[in-house]
């Protein structure tokens, strides 16, 4: 059997790019999709009719799917989408963070408004869908979640100030589930995609390619392996897994053991050890302070 036979999975955002990708992939596995969609614009306005027609073209496929058109920046709306979940299907085991929107433009051009909606879709609205799903998932001590992240909260990029500390904010949120779940077999990851999507055509200095056509190292559709795996009996817990045109990787947080100062730390004895300080070539993965308490 697939491990997804009979698993309930909420994938938000999933009306079109790579949450129709991830819902159809989970679908033809066997699982059954709250098609979650909004079906608004890029830059989160309007509303549309865009989870039902995914949800008719996983049933075409023999598939069990349904459409909730909430926004995830909603607390009712974001709680909706497990309600539906609990009430089609009797719960949820499976839930991918996909929802977004768009509204770029450089820090010293960007309103406090814009910077204040992409957080409260990307990052608050993750955190209002996970919120309802986690006591579910807590008492039947199963469950699989992903955050949608992105190399340009990860690296940095310009114009997307907003978008880049909303997706940075995802690390934090998996870091401190993925412990806070662990007892109760709750497996919390982060995706950083690559792909032509309707969000990355409007992108500036981005190459412009047909959303509808793109070229295959392109597709949405070779990100959602690593998705599945992550969904999976076996996924791990607190990874970063990039994905894009088929390959796959891991990006992770490293630290230096750096210089002890000692208690009369000075600004001179900074400088005088920042070499020392500076020095990654011999950091490992995790925490330095971590690490130090544990020996």
């Amino acid at each position: 059997m697939s491990d997804f036979e009979g698993r309930v999975a909420v994938v938000t955002g999933a009306g079109g790019g790579l949450g129709r990708c991830h819902a159809i992939a989970l679908a033809a596995r066997g699982a059954k999709v709250v098609v979650n969609d909004l079906g608004g614009s890029v830059d989160g306005s309007g509303a549309g009719d865009m989870a039902d027609a995914v949800v008719a073209e996983i049933v075409a496929a023999g598939g069990v799917a349904i459409a909730n058109k909430a926004s995830v920046a909603d607390r009712e709306g974001a709680r909706s989408m497990i309600t539906d979940a609990v009430e089609a299907f009797g719960g949820i085991d499976i839930l991918v963070n996909n929802a977004g929107i768009l509204r770029d433009k450089s820090f010293k051009n960007m309103t406090l408004d814009e910077f204040d909606l992409v957080l409260q879709v990307h990052l608050t609205g993750t955190a209002y869908v996970t919120h309802a799903a986690w006591p579910i998932m807590y008492e039947k001590n199963y469950g699989r979640i992903i955050f949608t992240s992105s190399g340009s909260g990860i690296y940095g990029n310009f114009g997307q100030s907003n978008y880049g500390a909303a997706k940075m904010g995802m690390l934090g949120l998996m870091n401190v589930l993925s412990l806070e779940g662990a007892s109760h077999n709750i497996k919390v990851n982060c995706l950083a995609p690559g792909a032509a999507t309707r969000m990355t055509a409007t992108v500036p200095g981005r190459p412009k390619v047909d959303i509808d056509n793109p070229p295959p190292e392109r597709s949405p559709a070779l990100v959602s392996p690593g998705v599945l795996f992550m969904c999976s009996e076996d996924a791990p817990t607190g990874k970063v897994i990039q994905g894009s045109g088929g390959r796959f990787s891991v990006s992770a947080v490293f630290s230096n053991d750096g210089a002890d100062l000692g208690v009369d730390a000075s600004y001179e004895k900074f400088l005088e050890n920042s070499d020392k300080i500076l020095d990654m070539s011999k950091a490992q993965e995790g925490s330095a302070m971590r690490r130090r308490r544990q020996t």
